[in-house]
């Protein structure tokens, strides 16, 4: 005979029940604060570093041109030259002017007063090529633009 007595202690279950609200409210977060990217790049470019920036006000009015060289991936079928990328395709200096014309008749009508074009290009890219969007964007009509850079001396 033993001096103590063995009780089986069962283990309390585990209530779930507030599980399902936890679970919706990291996904609700996670949907909230990522960022969707809209275009595939292309080209591949390291953004020119600056001293007097300032942000964008409001990005919803703001359409994006890519300037650089082809990626490895996209270098083996369309050569090594310098690239414009307008949305997820190449494009040439002629159809700048009418990207421009299609996005602002895509835009709500407060958007096309205020709306800019955003030129990321690469740090190396010939000022000709630059010169030559520049004039295609203001056949276009669009007459507000800037140029990307990043902080000097930051990332």
């Amino acid at each position: 005979m033993s001096l103590f007595r063995r009780t089986r202690r069962e283990v309390p279950l585990l209530n779930t029940a507030a599980l399902p609200d936890l679970i919706f409210t990291v996904l609700f977060f996670f949907i909230t604060v990522t960022h969707m990217r809209e275009v595939t790049l292309k080209v591949k470019y390291r953004v020119p570093e600056g001293t007097e920036l300032t942000k964008l006000v409001r990005k919803s009015a703001v359409t994006y041109i890519h300037i650089g060289r082809p990626t490895d991936e996209m270098r083996r079928t369309v050569g090594d030259r310098t690239r414009i990328q307008i949305n997820d395709k190449y494009a040439d200096v002629d159809e700048v002017a009418d990207f421009v014309a299609g996005e602002r008749r895509r835009m709500s009508p407060e958007d096309t007063q205020i709306m800019s074009v955003s030129v990321k290009a690469d740090r190396r890219t010939d000022m000709g090529t630059i010169s030559d969007v520049r004039q295609a964007l203001r056949r276009g009509g669009a007459l507000r633009v800037n140029y990307s850079a990043v902080q000097k001396g930051g990332k």
